[in-house]
């Protein structure tokens, strides 16, 4: 054991074994010492992360006020919370989530009928470990799919569901991973998958993506392979769809997360074959919409802010598109519904929105109820009102009725929730980056907030994979802003907020751009006073967890503390885990050239934590199911920085069990999990009671 002292706390990190492992690259010696933290399945690990979770629990437990941030955490999150309904066959379908249930219910009612329950996801397991992740309904509604994961994972079954009678029809589907449950009539489906992997089905690299069809009454050995078989080329994403008429499936095909080729296939024609609307992956394009042999695609080829075109399916490739929506300056999101299309535009961040008919007629642009982000306007065609939801990072998520003929907006539903949004407002800031870029910031707080140099402040970023932060409530940011919290989230580059070009300016050898715009932004509130490095913490997850161990150990002195979650930390073996070879448009890899490894090592948080540094106080997140972004990454970054930190400030991981990625996670993990990240972090900027908890803790 080797043993450090904290001014809070006496800490014995656990002993760390070290392994003489050397990889070589363009004739250059990289040590990995922790290389056996990998092997996900081994006894040593699971040891290893028991005693890990013990010392961060001991840590944890003497926070005097880790309990009162818990109860108002739980006492916030419950409230009723809906989602907006549609409908199937001769139900209307809705989630609902009466509070601290683990997971939402989905109920079903016939008109002027009562609500009933019809998939409750809380009876799949005791603790909430398995979750609902998606519903597809038949043509006539009288058959569910619905996807199920499992302690986190992103592998799926699909269980298939007589809705009347709510019985479970044939044989569970199994091994399914990514892409969705795309219907053709009342006949069968198609989903995605890949081959299972060699060695752990949590880190074993998959790399070919297929598509298949399912037709329902056959066993699933039977189920017909219809894209993604050919060796020579490495599919890693492979998507399905059926369009509402069931003229057409269309496949999309990605070698790595941005950009695809896109195929079409008559399903009207028994033996017709697969046509090519576009041959490479040189732009992101989909079809939204057909009107018979009519295509609707969105793309930004030639256009990085993206645009809408139109082209006869039989001679869909690029050269015989027309300009139906043209590009402009604001970033286009289309949906459709009611006969409608929707065209979503970004203006900084913020959701503006027009409807147009099929004939490209502008019929109204629609008003929101405020500045904030608009997700919706999606149906059927022969919807007659549309929904959609409006939030901002002080106003809990709403929902509206639509109208798409009239253009009448009606509130269909709004929570009822102890916190006054009245008393918090948001703006938006322009700060210059490194290179003199400007980047927006949404800064977010209690009003009358004194920029006194000692407000506690989360900066929160992502900045990757074409991603964009749109304002959006959460009851965690809510409580943070309660206690007198700054939230404030910069749009970095590498996102989309602002287009392909936008998201160019931060991948591979311009991935420093984001990290420089992340620093940037703490240096604005640092040199305006809203905050100081003592009361600062960096905060992001995944591709953002990459950004805050990038930012850490390139600025040490930025923040007081660092919270990583889920992050993607080695960045010369992230390509050899799961679907990690997809990023490498974001990232490039260490084979691609010496040039890109030499970058790549040069900001790798894994291979830049120094000996004889003063780290941030940090506490890493991630969970033993993450098969997204292997837990192997934040354990090595743990390792590296318990064995050099030489400061007091701890060095602690916490690894949730039985949860993944993030999503489906079980409330009360949620709960407990932002409970131990508030209190760590005020703890750690000095504070020995929670500030301004305005008599409600």
């Amino acid at each position: 054991m080797h043993t450090k002292t904290c001014k809070k706390a006496l800490i014995n990190y656990p002993e760390t074994k070290t392994v003489d492992i050397v990889d070589t690259y363009f004739g250059i010696e990289v040590e990995d010492p922790y290389r056996w933290l990998e092997n996900d399945r081994a006894t040593e690990t699971e040891a290893w992360v028991n005693a890990q979770n013990e010392v961060t629990n001991m840590y944890l437990e003497k926070i005097p006020f880790r309990d009162a941030l818990k109860k108002r955490l739980s006492h916030l999150w419950n409230y009723e919370k809906i989602g907006a309904p549609f409908t199937e066959g001769q139900y209307t379908y809705f989630s609902k989530n009466d509070g601290l249930q683990n997971q939402h219910v989905i109920y079903r009612k016939k008109e002027k009928g009562e609500d009933e329950v019809f998939l409750d996801p809380n009876t799949f397991s005791k603790d909430g470990t398995i979750s609902l992740g998606g519903l597809s309904f038949s043509n006539d509604g009288s058959t569910l799919a619905y996807s199920i994961s499992e302690g986190g994972s992103d592998w799926r079954k699909i269980l298939l569901m007589d809705t009347e009678t709510k019985a479970l029809l044939e044989d569970t589907i199994i091994d399914v991973k990514f892409g969705n449950i795309a219907w053709y009539k009342n006949e069968g489906f198609y989903y995605s998958s890949y081959d299972k992997p060699n060695g752990s089905e949590l880190s074993a690299k998959t790399d070919q993506h297929k598509l298949y069809y399912h037709k329902l009454g056959t066993p699933q050995t039977e189920d017909l392979l219809i894209f993604g078989s050919t060796p020579k080329e490495k599919y890693r994403y492979v998507y399905g769809s059926v369009t509402e008429d069931n003229k057409f499936l269309i496949i999309s095909a990605k070698i790595a997360t941005s950009g695809n080729k896109l195929f079409i296939k008559d399903l009207t024609k028994p033996d017709s074959k697969l046509i090519t609307i576009l041959d490479h992956p040189d732009s992101d394009t989909s079809v939204i919409e057909n009107n018979g042999n009519t295509l609707f695609l969105v793309t930004n080829l030639h256009a990085p802010n993206k645009k809408i075109v139109t082209v006869d399916a039989n001679n869909p490739t690029p050269e015989h598109w027309v300009d139906f929506i043209p590009e402009t300056e604001q970033v286009l999101s289309p949906t459709t519904g009611g006969g409608f299309l929707f065209a979503h535009y970004m203006a900084d961040a913020h959701s503006k929105l027009k409807q147009y008919d099929y004939k490209g007629t502008l019929i109204r642009e629609i008003e929101l109820s405020g500045i904030g982000t608009a997700n919706g306007f999606s149906g059927k065609r022969k919807d007659k009102t549309l929904y959609y939801a409006f939030t901002n990072y002080y106003t809990p998520s709403s929902i509206y009725g639509f109208d798409p003929n009239s253009g009448k907006t009606t509130l269909y539903w709004k929570p009822t929730i102890d916190f006054n949004s009245i008393d918090y407002e948001s703006h938006q800031v322009f700060y210059t980056s490194k290179d003199g870029t400007k980047i927006p910031m949404v800064i977010t707080h209690k009003k009358g907030l004194q920029k006194n140099g000692k407000n506690p402040t989360i900066l929160y970023g992502y900045g990757g994979f074409n991603i964009s932060l749109t304002p959006a409530f959460s009851i965690t940011n809510a409580i943070w802003m309660e206690l007198g919290g700054i939230l404030a989230v910069p749009n970095l580059r590498g996102g989309g907020e602002y287009g392909r070009s936008w998201h160019d300016a931060g991948i591979q050898l311009k991935k420093q751009n984001v990290f420089d715009d992340f620093i940037a932004a703490g240096e604005y509130l640092i040199e305006n006073n809203y905050t100081a490095s003592d009361y600062l913490a960096v905060r992001g997850g995944s591709n953002g967890g990459l950004l805050v161990g990038a930012t850490m150990t390139q600025r040490p002195d930025l923040a007081k503390v660092a919270l990583p979650a889920v992050g993607v930390l080695d960045m010369l073996r992230y390509h050899t885990f799961t679907a990690g070879a997809g990023w490498a448009y974001d990232y490039g890899t260490a084979n691609d050239s010496k040039t890109m490894f030499e970058y790549l090592r040069g900001y790798s948080p894994v291979h830049n934590v120094k000996a004889g540094t003063v780290y941030p106080a940090t506490l890493i997140t991630t969970a033993d199911h993450d098969d997204r972004v292997v837990p192997a990454h934040s354990f090595k970054f743990a390792a590296e920085l318990q064995h050099k930190q030489i400061a007091p400030n701890p060095v602690l991981i916490r690894i949730e069990t039985d949860a993944g990625h993030g999503a489906g996670t079980p409330i009360s993990k949620i709960i407990d999990q932002y409970a131990d990240i508030f209190g760590f972090t005020l703890y750690n900027m000095g504070f020995k009671a929670l500030p301004n908890k305005a008599n409600k803790y």
